[in-house]
């Protein structure tokens, strides 16, 4: 049995049919981790959504920002912008099972993998939660999604602010904290305030600001954290961080990662499986 993670594939379901055929895939035997953004800016949305679905319970999905913000959409809270192209769930015939499959996925994992402690999530984690906080809060945010009142929280759901966490945050403040932290965060400060205005990789990390994973005293240090969000930045392997979104509706490749026995170094041995892909979207759209 083989373990795969898979970064953000944004509606490239064609890439994804090759790159299962690429690492052989079988759902009897092997079992996939997406690191959210299933949909979104690449060509057939629904597509992607019908085949993990029919996976059943070999494929396990994070929710990223752009499958929230297609639930947004998709209830009338939010307008769709110039480049969304998840037009093909909006209008399919299947549209009501596909989206109410979507809010059901997570917003973290964790499991354990020959003893060595790997989370996932879409985006990153704030450098003062432990992976068992992450996986708590993560759980308060589901909880809501899969909630008869979701369509409440996505209404209040939008906004940087706090950037922030502090413990004694409630309500809809403290639920946006959390999803800002999940799906969005690059980068934040040794305080773990949240900056969302820089896009680009490392290179342009803002002046008093570190990536998330560098923060001094990140609590999940000793944990293995795989995500995906940040094309721009693009692989990185580290024994402590998996980077996995490499730009596949970008005109990059879609990468899964197979995780295999321990590199004695408190880390996992991998393998990179990758497909090209044509260019779906123009860079900064």
């Amino acid at each position: 049995m083989a373990l795969y993670l898979i970064g953000d594939i944004q509606g490239c379901d064609s890439p994804l049919e090759r790159l299962l055929a690429h690492i052989d895939f079988s759902p009897s035997r092997d079992t996939l981790y997406v690191l959210g953004d299933l949909v979104n800016r690449g060509p057939d949305s629904a597509a992607v959504l019908r085949r993990l679905r029919a996976l059943n319970s070999a494929a396990h999905c994070l929710l990223g920002n752009h499958d929230l913000h297609l639930l947004a959409v998709a209830q009338g809270l939010r307008k769709a912008h110039r480049n969304d192209t998840f037009d093909s769930v909006l209008q399919a015939p299947d549209r009501d099972d596909l989206l109410d499959w979507l809010r059901h996925q997570s917003m973290a994992l964790h499991l354990r993998h020959h003893d060595a402690s790997v989370l996932m999530v879409h985006a990153g984690v704030l450098p003062a939660w432990t992976c068992e906080k992450t996986m708590a809060l993560a759980v308060e945010v589901q909880s809501v999604l899969r909630s008869p009142d979701y369509a409440d929280f996505l209404a209040l759901m939008y906004g940087n602010l706090p950037d922030q966490w502090d413990e004694g945050l409630q309500g809809n403040e403290r639920l946006r904290v959390i999803v800002n932290a999940l799906t969005r965060i690059r980068f934040c400060d040794a305080q773990g305030r949240m900056e969302f205005e820089t896009k680009e990789g490392l290179a342009a990390t803002p002046s008093g600001y570190t990536p998330w994973f560098d923060a001094p005293g990140r609590r999940t240090a000793h944990d293995i954290v795989a995500f995906g969000h940040w094309s721009t930045l693009g692989w990185l392997g580290r024994k402590d961080v998996l980077s996995l979104d490499t730009g596949c509706v970008w005109g990059g490749c879609l990468s899964a990662l197979r995780l295999d026995a321990p590199d004695g170094q408190g880390g996992l041995n991998h393998t990179l499986f990758q497909v090209p892909c044509p260019q779906s979207q123009a860079p900064g759209s």
